[in-house]
């Protein structure tokens, strides 16, 4: 039987669903509403919601809510546009707060 500490993945801490590869993972310096939140490159197994414009604490961007897609718990967000040429690197990526997933480490 494998520690889940020792796997490559996290997961959805309501269903298990998997929803990204520690391979993936770009930063743990991000903050959501919940607390710690990762930033990843690439996420898989998700619903993602509807683009809208909010002031975050780095400035203004479009994003989108993203979802478990097997249970539907709101997971994080992903950034489709940074206003601030400087955040750019954001965009494209997924940030997932750590309360949400298991294997946060």
């Amino acid at each position: 039987m494998t520690n889940s500490v020792d796997l490559p993945v996290y997961s959805c801490n309501n269903c298990w669903n998997p929803v990204a590869f520690k391979e993936d993972l770009l930063s743990k310096a991000f903050v959501a509403l919940s607390g710690q939140a990762f930033m990843f490159r690439n996420a898989m197994n998700l619903k993602v919601g509807d683009k809208v414009e909010k002031q975050l604490m780095t400035g203004q961007f479009t994003v989108a809510d993203i979802y478990c897609g097997k249970c539907g718990q709101v997971l994080g967000w992903k950034y489709f546009r940074a206003h601030d040429p400087r955040q750019a690197y954001k965009e494209g990526n997924y940030i997932i707060e750590c309360a949400k997933i298991v294997n946060a480490k």
